[in-house]
């Protein structure tokens, strides 16, 4: 008999935190799955949107997703857990600490990205590492999310743009990441979401 193949089973903090989720709340379900859940398959944790960004869910009688607020990110454009709600995260630790944590329940640790640059990284033009150029020069601003304002889509033609989906991926890896959920990827209407998707591809690949 040939064996069975379940799909993939976790818990996404999106479902019942929205953007606001903590590193404790995190925790807590973590230490719930492996207790109850894990015996059944279930073994990816995954921290949803927003957890880059700061006094999530504060205006929430305005706004899901606050524009042009402030997000914790690195000189090398890449965002970065929001230490108000993330405190591990400090010091450069980004989510390594946390996904330790996970990965000591016998647990697997994802995170959720949006395609492209962080707009305030466009705006503030810093770097794109490995590179000379800054992210105002790869960041496509007709290329947007029409229900989320955090990230331009980048010119896919320019080589800096496969170095900074690079270096976000590298970043990741650092940290211990083993899922990440892409969003605003499957949009027939914009080609440069179909372009991102073969720059995240290129670097599955390496």
């Amino acid at each position: 008999m040939s064996k069975r193949l379940n799909p993939t089973m976790g818990g996404n903090s999106y479902d019942y935190y929205d953007t606001t989720v903590t590193e404790a709340d995190i925790k807590a379900n973590a230490d719930y799955m492996a207790k109850y859940l894990k015996p059944y398959g279930w073994e990816y944790v995954v921290v949803d949107i927003e957890w880059y960004s700061y006094d999530t869910g504060t205006r929430r009688d305005e706004h899901q997703y606050i524009p042009f607020y402030k997000v914790e990110m690195d000189e090398y454009s890449r965002l970065l857990p929001c230490p108000d709600r993330f405190p591990s995260s400090v010091n450069g630790a980004g989510f390594k600490p946390l996904a330790d944590y996970i990965h000591s329940l016998g647990l697997k640790f994802g995170i959720h990205i949006m395609r492209g640059i962080p707009r305030e990284a466009a705006h503030s033009h810093t770097g794109i590492l490995g590179s000379n150029l800054t992210a105002s020069d790869i960041a496509n601003p007709y290329s947007i999310c029409y229900w989320n304002p955090d990230m331009y889509g980048v010119y896919t033609q320019k080589p800096e743009s496969q170095l900074y989906y690079d270096s976000i991926f590298e970043l990741y890896a650092q940290w211990g990441v083993d899922f990440v959920k892409c969003d605003d990827i499957c949009r027939m209407d914009a080609q440069s979401a179909k372009e991102e998707t073969r720059l995240l591809h290129r670097k599955k690949e390496k």
